[in-house]
């Protein structure tokens, strides 16, 4: 379900929220779909329960899922948090748009990767 990286410099908490991010706004988990139990995630990517726990603590937080007692937790359908994520992601494409400019990267090379749509990058 969700892919770790242990090379990754983010912390196992905020990939797992990432993933989840990702999959939700993506439409592979869609609005009332049940999410894995702590327990069963955690033994599915081998990592410490208070781990999951923690993501979907901060998850819940964001309104990405809610936590219905004794039933589990559940992805939200709100279109405030998929608005939330556009605007992160606008974000960080301007970072490190600005970041590639001020390296020397012309506007037209970006503009050609943008054309592209995402499509593998050599």
């Amino acid at each position: 379900m969700i892919h770790l990286d242990y090379r990754d410099a983010r912390p196992i908490y905020a990939q797992i929220v990432d993933g989840f991010r990702e999959k939700i706004t993506t439409g592979v988990l869609e609005p009332g779909e049940k999410l894995p139990s702590v327990r069963e995630l955690a033994g599915e990517l081998t990592i410490n329960p208070n781990t999951i726990q923690r993501s979907y603590r901060q998850l819940e937080a964001e309104g990405w899922i809610a936590t219905v007692p004794g039933k589990g937790c559940f992805v939200c359908g709100s279109e405030q948090c998929q608005n939330q994520e556009r605007s992160r992601l606008f974000l960080a494409f301007d970072d490190t748009t600005a970041a590639l400019i001020a390296m020397g990267v012309a506007r037209e090379s970006l503009i050609s990767r943008i054309q592209k749509g995402g499509a593998s990058h050599a």
